[in-house]
């Protein structure tokens, strides 16, 4: 269990890494959009490798295709939530849909790092590498735009450190539930991630990425997906 939780810290912590880089400089438009760009190839290749090829190795297409469909609507439904929120309020929900689909990810994606970790398979050097290079960007893109729209630094802070807490603490409970996960739910936790981060990448990380790096982001995309896509394929 300790084990889980220091490999599910380490993990996470990439998160947190990457709101205090956004926060102690500024970041300009296009310098974010070509993070933000990265970040999506990065997140891409996880999907493909990581989750939904994963997914089907382990259980049924059904297991895998009703956990997309979750994943998504789930997603969907708190980013409108978060959207309705800032609107009532008057402040700004910049960044939160990257939060939220970091969070939406990072539970199942992590939970799946447990298992696999008390199935006795061991925890990958390169897949590590492949979470850093994902979820940095995507916590540095959030983190700089909620700076951007007037939310303090310590709230910044606060809330990606709640997210990497709870993302790492998912590690150790998917260590305490490998033995009552059967191979289906397994696939569909896999499925879920996928259907989560599909959904935000369409929906928020991409179109910014376009928005602020212009016509870099399609290179920077690229860039992302052959590293982690070659990260992934060694850890395999």
């Amino acid at each position: 269990m300790l084990e889980s939780l220091g490999w599910g810290a380490v993990a996470a912590s990439s998160l947190l890494i990457g709101a205090v880089l956004a926060l102690v400089r500024t970041w300009s438009d296009r310098l974010v959009g070509l993070v933000l760009g990265f970040g999506a190839g990065a997140l891409i290749a996880s999907v493909s490798f990581e989750l939904a090829e994963e997914g089907l190795k382990i259980g049924s297409s059904y297991a895998v295709a009703i956990g997309l469909a979750l994943g998504s609507l789930v997603f969907f439904s708190a980013d409108k939530l978060v959207q309705r929120w800032g609107g009532r309020s008057g402040g700004s929900s910049a960044g939160a849909p990257l939060a939220v689909g970091a969070f939406l990810d990072g539970i199942p994606e992590q939970m799946v790092l447990g298992i696999g970790i008390a199935s006795g398979q061991g925890v990958s050097a390169a897949l590590l590498v492949a979470i850093f290079a994902s979820n940095l960007p995507e916590a540095i893109g959030s983190a700089a735009d909620m700076k951007g729209g007037g939310r303090s630094g310590r709230s910044v802070v606060g809330l990606w450190a709640v997210v990497a807490a709870l993302c790492a603490l998912a590690t150790g409970g998917g260590y305490a539930l490998s033995d009552l996960v059967s191979s289906e739910g397994q696939a569909l936790i896999d499925g879920f991630a996928a259907g989560a981060l599909l959904t935000m990448l369409i929906d928020s990380m991409v179109p910014e990425a376009k928005e602020k790096a212009k016509d870099l982001a399609g290179l920077a995309t690229v860039v992302g997906f052959a590293l982690a896509a070659g990260l992934s394929l060694l850890g395999g």
